[in-house]
C-alpha cells in the first residue's frame, strides 16, 4: 500500500499555528530532505498546476538566468522571501563551517544539530536580508535582468545569513536551472 504524497503548503505550518486547514497545497514533495546526510539543506516539490509560477520567474525579481554564478566576497545579492520580501545585501564570507539546530515545531520530536562546510555567508544586519520564513529563498546576483543563482538560503542570525552554494544544491538534486 502506498502512502499519500507529502504536501507542501503555503503559508507554512508554523505560520498557521500548526493547523494545515489554514494553508493551501502548492506542491507535493518529490525528493525528500537532504538532512541529515548531506552538506546541503534542500528538497524538491512538484508544483500543483495554477498555484505558483512554473516558468522560473521569482516574485519581485522576475525571470532568472539558466546559468549559475560562483560566490565572491563583496558580491551584491538579492532574494525574494516570504518574510522580508525583496531584500539586498552582499557576500561577506566564503567556505564557512556552521552548525544549525533543527527541530519540528509542529510535530514535536527530537531536535538535531547538523554541521555544514563550504557555505556562503551574507550580511544580515538586524535580520533585514533574511528572517524566519525566508529559508529556501534563492539568492541571486543583484542585477536588473536575468540574475544568476548563487546560493540557496537556509539559516541565519541577526548578523549573518547562510546559503548553500547553488551548484552543490543542483548536484545533490540532479537538477538544472530554469530561466533564460
Amino acid at each position: 500500500m502506498r502512502s499519500a504524497p507529502d504536501e507542501i503548503i503555503q503559508p507554512g505550518l508554523i505560520d498557521v499555528n500548526c493547523n494545515v486547514n489554514g494553508a493551501q497545497t502548492v506542491a507535493t514533495l518529490v525528493k525528500h530532505s537532504s538532512l541529515p546526510g548531506s552538506n546541503v539543506d534542500c528538497s524538491v516539490g512538484k508544483v500543483v498546476a495554477g498555484q505558483v509560477a512554473s516558468n522560473g520567474s521569482i516574485l519581485e525579481i522576475g525571470t532568472i538566468s539558466n546559468t549559475t554564478l560562483a560566490a565572491s566576497i563583496n558580491q551584491a545579492v538579492k532574494k525574494s522571501g516570504r518574510t522580508t520580501g525583496l531584500s539586498r545585501s552582499s557576500i561577506v564570507g566564503l567556505n564557512a563551517t556552521i552548525s544549525v539546530t533543527y527541530d519540528n515545531e509542529c510535530a514535536g520530536g527530537t531536535a538535531f544539530t547538523k554541521t555544514f562546510t563550504g557555505q556562503i555567508v551574507v550580511g544580515n544586519k538586524a535580520c533585514r536580508f533574511l528572517n524566519s520564513g525566508d529559508s529556501g529563498s534563492l539568492m541571486v546576483e543583484d542585477v536588473a535582468t536575468n540574475p544568476r543563482a548563487i546560493g540557496l538560503l537556509f539559516a541565519g542570525s541577526s548578523t549573518n545569513a547562510i546559503a548553500n552554494p547553488i551548484n552543490q544544491v543542483l548536484s545533490f538534486l540532479g537538477a538544472t536551472m530554469v530561466g533564460q
